[in-house]
């Protein structure tokens, strides 16, 4: 997605010490599904870790922003639309996740026709853009980008 990019976020950054553990937790499982999702040759298996990898990474922002609603009972949210209530600024990124759900749902499944190679890779991509974005919304120093980690590596 060429239209986002890493911007200075309007939502107050906390510490990166006073983020919760399951903030880091969430933060690691979406980089080691980042790095199976660039790793494997399959396809839709590319595609659903690079899914299941930005799905994380909205729940490490949703375990240091979210705040508990009260004791009235609320209509349960998906992650997408959670994100795009708690970070306003991320909505963008949200919408397109949440469109990728049925692909990756579909990959899941095992179906060979769900995405084709150029949207395993372009969503590969996408999320390893999304979780710097949120790292840095987190307030801690963004992992280097894909493209910048492949041109230092070849």
């Amino acid at each position: 997605m060429s239209v986002m990019t890493r911007s200075s976020f309007s939502a107050p950054v906390p510490h990166p010490q006073a983020l919760p553990v399951t903030t880091h937790s969430y933060l690691a499982r979406a980089a080691e599904s980042l790095g199976e999702a660039m790793a494997t040759p399959e396809v839709p298996a590319r595609y659903a870790g690079a899914h299941v990898s930005a799905l994380r990474s909205a729940a490490a922002l949703l375990s240091a922003r979210a705040r508990p609603a009260g004791p009235r009972r609320r209509a349960q949210k998906n992650a997408w639309v959670l994100l795009a209530e708690v970070a306003p600024e991320l909505a963008e990124w949200a919408t397109f996740f949440s469109a990728g759900a049925a692909k990756r749902a579909a990959a899941e499944a095992g179906s060979s026709r769900a995405v084709t190679e150029r949207e395993a890779d372009d969503l590969v991509r996408d999320a390893d853009r999304f979780l710097a974005v949120v790292e840095q919304s987190l307030g801690l120093v963004p992992h280097p980008p894909l493209q910048e980690r492949i041109a230092r590596a070849g």
